[in-house]
């Protein structure tokens, strides 16, 4: 077990894909886990229900992180009810694809607001919520291999992930005082609900320029996110670290 003194745990995006292989990984090694979601109940309800089962405790809320009220009353309730608050994995996250020339103000805005203010407003609760409690902490940012190298058709989305990895490492400098420590994990490319709609014949065009000469599994980002969450990485902060197999040299 990882974690041994009753850790809670929340992860945002938590009802399917990465989200819902970290969420179950942290219960695997002792945390509690609080989820949210904002369009599947039902997913995020089972995977609660799994928790459960592993005789941890398993709170949901409904969060649309781009919405800053819902992401502060969220984890003021959630930290209340559970008592404590230890780990933060900003998981959430939506892509809009399209070429600069067409696209719209709309799609910028929307996974901006999304993908990068969503992870600062759940920061900036969480970073007051465990100074509050003074037991320090752990903050994991999702960001992407996309926002390391860049991607054609997804300047939204690589800004938003380059972006959290600037957010990441200048908030570990300011928490470090506080005994919170802030890592990111950049995923390459991983077999989850959003990666299959892209449709297979185009992620089969990348196997290989992967050296590990195939897509990786939720699971994967899971166990790395977990180690950047607990002890095992106490004297790691600010840094960011691919999930990749080995595709890039970042």
């Amino acid at each position: 077990m990882l974690f041994e003194n009753n850790e809670v745990a929340l992860v945002t995006g938590a009802s399917r894909g990465i989200g819902k292989s970290i969420a179950l990984e942290l219960a695997k090694n002792g945390a509690d886990v609080i989820l949210t979601y904002n369009g599947r109940e039902s997913e995020s309800n089972k995977v609660a229900e799994e928790i459960i089962k592993m005789n941890r405790r398993a709170l949901v809320y409904k969060c649309n992180v781009a919405n800053e009220e819902e992401v502060t009353k969220v984890i003021k309730s959630a930290a209340k009810e559970m008592g404590r608050l230890d780990i933060l994995v900003n998981n959430a996250g939506i892509v809009q694809d399209g070429y600069i020339g067409m696209m719209s103000n709309e799609k910028w805005e929307n996974v901006i607001q999304t993908n990068l203010n969503g992870c600062f407003y759940c920061c900036r609760q969480a970073v007051k919520t465990m100074i509050k409690f003074g037991n320090g902490g752990a903050i994991v940012n999702l960001s992407s291999t996309s926002g390391i190298v860049g991607q054609a058709g997804q300047v939204n989305y690589c800004a938003s992930k380059g972006a959290i990895i600037s957010l990441t490492k200048s908030l570990s400098k300011e928490v470090v005082k506080y005994n919170i420590r802030v890592n990111a994990v950049a995923p390459g490319f991983i077999m989850t609900d959003m990666t299959k709609a892209t449709g297979m014949e185009i992620i089969n065009k990348y196997i290989p320029h992967i050296p590990m000469g195939r897509i990786g599994l939720p699971e994967e980002v899971a166990k790395t996110v977990v180690f950047f969450a607990s002890s095992n990485s106490s004297y790691i902060t600010g840094k960011v670290l691919t999930v990749d197999g080995g595709m890039i040299n970042g």
